[in-house]
């Protein structure tokens, strides 16, 4: 017969690893000191189209975008029709070279061969404002995410 002495040591010990994590704050990537390391979650496939990018203009500001924030111009933002949203893209302008990293909030565009609909401050760094179109090539970066690591002695997050 097994006696419920044998047992409580472990369950003791697993009930106090829950509370400290439950206790134990999240820290974004930004934080930079000794107790945190950012690893890069890389995609199997990346995500490479050549098309052309259009700009959706002032008009539109404040109107809901499909993640549910208002359109604000002067981010960088773009609609695609099928990447994540929240999802961060590079656009280059195949004309010139010049390319911007832009995060996708809304859905579209749904015209002819465009591949992307930037916003106006995004289109303004890529050079895109006064032609209207321009064939660009779109790259889904991978995604960071934060790892954190506890160090006894820098950071208690049981004392308040």
């Amino acid at each position: 017969m097994i006696q419920a002495k044998t047992f409580r040591t472990p369950i003791l010990i697993a009930a106090a690893l829950l509370a400290f994590t439950i206790r134990c704050p999240v820290y974004s990537a930004e934080l930079a000191n000794a107790t945190h390391h950012v690893t890069q979650i890389a995609a199997e496939t990346r995500h490479i189209e050549i098309g052309n990018a259009s700009w959706y203009g002032a008009h539109l500001q404040g109107r809901r975008t499909a993640s549910g924030e208002p359109y604000d111009p002067q981010s960088l933002t773009a609609a695609h029709p099928t990447l994540p949203l929240h999802s961060t893209v590079r656009v280059t302008n195949l004309n010139n070279g010049r390319s911007v990293e832009v995060r996708i909030n809304d859905r579209g565009p749904y015209t002819g061969r465009r591949v992307i609909d930037l916003s106006v401050k995004a289109a303004e760094a890529i050079g895109l404002m006064h032609r209207g179109v321009a064939r660009v090539k779109v790259e889904a970066l991978p995604r960071v995410r934060p790892v954190v690591y506890y160090s006894p002695g820098i950071f208690d997050p049981l004392e308040d």
